[in-house]
């Protein structure tokens, strides 16, 4: 029987990392060997199974990170950014692909990851799906191909307890909109608009945010001029798709250099 890879979900007990668990477990190319979640968690100690409200699977929750890295070839985490920069840290130790959908991360995060690339591969994403990133390219090449007569606006849409906005997907698909129009996007992102403003600035990328019950994730790109205007939309209506996308992500990148990574890499796009 072929070996299957050990993988590693950080903060387990969330709604992705108890997603990542099942779908682990149920996976004929990956084994779950750890489940991590922070100290004081009423988890810890327990069988992640059990903590789940199922039958044990023989692998215990615990607050020691570095002990579970040791055992996996591939860790994936849907964390907290200052966590995520402590788990890559001890992944690159472990010499352990790191996984990263943890949304939310500033710039000077993002670069604080570099050291932990040059001993282990980093596949980092706004968003694991294959809808959304095919929707990355499709933003790209149309901010490319229409001019500024065409103003850009990103309309994002999540459930009531996400903490972040804009999104990660959001930011992704400005970031491509913006290499599309060769700008960069820290000099046209419009974040924040209340009260007597002003007119549009002409080739400003506007970001809007929606917060919900319980929505999945929702995202639209808007080209519009005088007369007509070009929307371009994705919707995610199951958690699995991103899941699926991380599964996906830590396979690949098992035999992949040292070095950061994203999705477009992962679906050779």
């Amino acid at each position: 029987m072929t070996h299957k890879p050990g993988i590693v979900v950080t903060g387990a007990s969330g709604r992705m990392g108890q997603m990542l668990i099942g779908l682990i477990n149920a996976s004929e190319h990956a084994n779950l060997v750890g489940a991590v979640e922070r100290s004081g968690h009423e988890w810890v100690g327990q069988d992640i199974g059990t903590a789940m409200g199922g039958a044990g699977v023989g692998v215990t929750v615990t607050d020691q990170p570095l002990d579970a890295f040791a055992q996996a070839q591939a860790i994936i985490d849907f964390t907290t950014p200052e966590a995520t920069l402590g788990f890559a840290a001890l992944a690159a130790q472990a010499r352990a692909v790191h996984v990263i959908g943890t949304t939310g991360m500033s710039a000077e995060q993002i670069a604080r990851l570099k050291p932990a690339a040059r001993h282990a591969a980093i596949v980092r994403a706004g968003n694991m799906s294959l809808g959304v990133n095919l929707l990355v390219q499709l933003t790209r090449k149309v901010a490319a191909a229409l001019d500024e007569d065409f103003d850009i606006e990103v309309i994002e849409a999540h459930h009531n307890q996400k903490v972040d906005a804009p999104s990660g997907t959001a930011l992704m698909l400005g970031e491509a909109a913006a290499e599309g129009r060769g700008v960069s996007l820290d000099d046209a992102a419009d974040r924040g608009r209340d009260g007597l403003t002003g007119a549009r600035v002409r080739g400003h990328i506007g970001f809007s945010a929606i917060r919900g019950g319980d929505i999945v994730g929702e995202h639209d790109v808007m080209f519009a001029a005088p007369g007509e205007r070009v929307i371009l939309r994705h919707l995610a209506t199951d958690r699995a798709v991103f899941a699926r996308g991380a599964l996906k992500a830590a396979l690949w990148g098992l035999d992949k250099a040292p070095g950061e990574y994203d999705m477009m890499d992962v679906l050779g796009l």
